[in-house]
């Protein structure tokens, strides 16, 4: 027996390769195994930038006693959760319904079938702090599998059992997601804002992305300054907080603190894709926040293509830690900044950044945020300039390159709509390279894969976040450049995720996973969290084709949008926080949905420049309709009501003005 990760196309596998553990990568031959040496399945869910798993592999997994313990006694898979989401809904659903919390690194303990009959997450190798050290875990477990297995598996059927009810979707109903709705749980996300630093909750905090462009678009549809407030107290809140890398550009994926003053530092592909699209948004807005979010966007943009570009598309995350220490590479000292700067740059720059000798991170480091307003914003650029130089010249935290469809996909659309709304075609064009990466690398013999590393795609089938995010990003592509080779492909995948993850028996509802997936229940979680789930992506997709394709197929994707939509109006009414992306669909669909089209560049132009950024906006003739609509001309479309053909600017507006 021998370690069997080197091969992997996940560099967080990879990361294991050299533990004393004898892993498997999750497959049947691994279960065959446990059931011939008639052994648990020890299963170990995490992902590369997770700072305890980093922990946990080397305290523990390193260890060659422990090692030992884990081989003798178990059969060993190592599964990484962002190149299998499905494993990871599965068992994490029941290491939260065993323990009432979960996390990563996930422990689970499995019979030969998959059945999971004791979980936890990080344990470290002794004894401490109240949790019992992994040798006990591991010798408690091995005792029962031996001694009292009529436990085990009445525990692993009763656990079956509430995942098989977890995963039977969103009721059907009389629910419909209407005006009213909408408008309610606007004003619930209105009353659960922090208004003192922005965002939702307290600590830890994460970026409320899909939130942020609900409300915009609601402001947007109906006229509500109350809620694009909030969405701008939190850009501001997070633009001047330690959650976003001053120095670098991009956020971290969430702050531990409610002020956003210190991040857990690594940084995830789809957390800065999701922000760029809701910055995008306000980017384009008159407000007092304009020139602050075009900025973020221009930052963010340079952070994908120079620290998560790769070859072959945008790679997933950077750690956490540097050589094994949390942030080491972002904090700073006063006496550091004055090293690098001198006594005068480096004293106004520690009161500018709220860099103190106390710290507010660890041993004396601090974060850098803006404390207060610089009063010098030259001086504060040739200090950035310096701190980064400096900066870069220390060890860095290691990168993912994996490159994953879904998180990809959102990249291309943010980048898409942050092209058009700040007139920067470059961005599109970055867009359409990685949208051409992802189709001639993922797409195999006809089949969408979920990842690939360095230009080689891995096994694992994409999962319905995938496809739809992908119909979205191409659809939005089809939409910035009239070629039609991109909707020819989003529509492609459209109809082969209806026919892989739609339930035949609940229209509009779906599941996360292909069928043939081998787990022990087909995952399906309706409910946004910090990405969109699958399901409200495939709405949004369905809705954007509805506009988008040839009349025959337009029909049919509007209804299932509006079943799918349908579904979610439980999520909406009861837990409107579980339902981000659901609303910002939602408004999207009440707003019409909207499509404008324009016969001339001019009006292009005019008509990208004053559309809700939820619309639709295309030259005419490329969709397949308007085809013979008059020179010069804009076309405003609402559902299956259209204007007539508008030439007047102050018209035109009008026709796109909130209703």
């Amino acid at each position: 027996m021998a370690n069997r990760l080197a091969a992997a196309t996940s560099p967080y596998l990879r990361q294991h390769a050299d533990n004393p553990v004898h892993w498997w990568e999750w497959c049947d031959e691994a279960f065959a195994e446990a059931a011939r040496r008639d052994v648990p399945v020890l299963l170990s869910v995490g992902y590369a930038a997770c700072h305890w798993c980093h922990v946990m592999a080397h305290e523990t997994f390193d260890d060659p006693a422990l090692a030992q313990q884990m081989n003798d006694g178990f059969v060993c898979i190592k599964v990484d959760r962002e190149e299998r989401p499905d494993i990871d809904a599965v068992y994490m659903n029941a290491t939260t319904a065993m323990t009432g919390q979960g996390g990563w690194p996930m422990t689970c303990f499995l019979t030969a079938t998959g059945e999971p009959f004791f979980c936890g997450t990080y344990y470290p190798p002794v004894a401490r702090n109240g949790q019992p050290g992994f040798g006990e875990v591991l010798a408690a477990v091995t005792q029962t599998w031996q001694g009292n297995r009529g436990e085990i598996n009445r525990v692993s059927a009763q656990v079956r059992e509430h995942l098989a009810r977890s995963a039977s979707g969103l009721p059907g109903g009389d629910g419909s997601v209407d005006d009213e709705l909408a408008r309610a749980a606007v004003a619930a996300l209105i009353i659960d804002e922090d208004p003192v630093y922005g965002g939702f909750g307290t600590a830890p905090k994460f970026p409320p992305s899909s939130f942020m462009l609900a409300l915009i678009r609601h402001d947007e549809r109906v006229g509500s300054p109350e809620a694009f407030d909030v969405a701008v107290r939190a850009a501001v809140g997070m633009a001047g907080g330690g959650i976003r890398d001053q120095l670098g550009g991009g956020f971290a994926r969430y702050a531990v603190d409610q002020a956003w003053i210190v991040p857990h530092f690594e940084k995830m592909l789809y957390d800065n894709a999701l922000l760029l699209r809701a910055y995008a948004q306000l980017a384009r807005r008159d407000s007092p926040i304009r020139e602050m979010s075009q900025r973020i966007c221009e930052e963010t943009v340079a952070f994908l293509d120079d620290t998560l570009g790769t070859s072959s598309g945008y790679a997933s995350s950077l750690d956490a830690d540097t050589d094994g220490v949390e942030g080491a590479t972002y904090v700073w000292t006063p006496e550091q900044l004055s090293d690098v700067l001198g006594p005068d740059d480096g004293a106004w720059a520690a009161r500018v950044f709220g860099v103190t000798s106390a710290g507010t991170f660890e041993e004396g480091t601090s974060t850098l945020r803006f404390a207060e307003p610089p009063d010098d914003i030259d001086r504060l650029g040739r200090i950035v300039e310096k701190l980064r130089a400096a900066r870069s010249g220390r060890p860095q935290p290691a990168r993912d390159d994996k490159v994953v469809t879904v998180w990809n996909a959102l990249a291309i659309t943010a980048l898409v709509e942050a092209g058009l709304g700040m007139s920067r075609p470059e961005w599109v064009d970055r867009a359409a390279w990685c949208a051409e990466e992802i189709l001639s690398r993922h797409l195999v013999d006809g089949e969408l894969r979920r990842a690939s590393l360095h230009g080689e795609v891995g096994a694992p089938r994409a999962m319905l976040d995938d496809h739809a995010a992908l119909v979205v990003a191409l659809l939005s592509l089809f939409g910035a450049t009239g070629e039609q080779r991109w909707r020819t492909a989003a529509i492609d995948l459209l109809d082969t995720a209806v026919d892989t993850f739609a339930d035949p028996d609940a229209a509009g509802s779906w599941y996360d996973a292909p069928a043939d997936g081998g787990l022990i229940v087909r995952p399906r979680d309706p409910a946004d969290g910090a990405t969109p789930s699958g399901s409200s992506l495939m709405a949004e997709a369905l809705l954007t084709a509805s506009m988008l394709a040839e009349p025959e197929a337009a029909g049919r994707y509007a209804e299932l949008a509006e079943q799918t939509l349908s579904r979610a109006a439980v999520l909406l009414a009861r837990v409107p926080r579980g339902a981000g992306h659901w609303l910002a669909v939602a408004e999207a669909r009440l707003g019409g949905p909207l499509h404008v089209t324009a016969s001339s560049p001019e009006k292009l132009a005019l008509a990208r420049e004053l559309a809700p950024g939820f619309a639709i906006v295309t030259a005419a003739g490329d969709s397949g309709f308007s085809a013979d609509q008059p020179a010069n001309t804009v076309l405003v479309c609402r559902g299956s009501t259209c204007s007539l053909p508008l030439s007047d600017a102050d018209e035109i507006a009008s026709q796109l003005r909130p209703v």
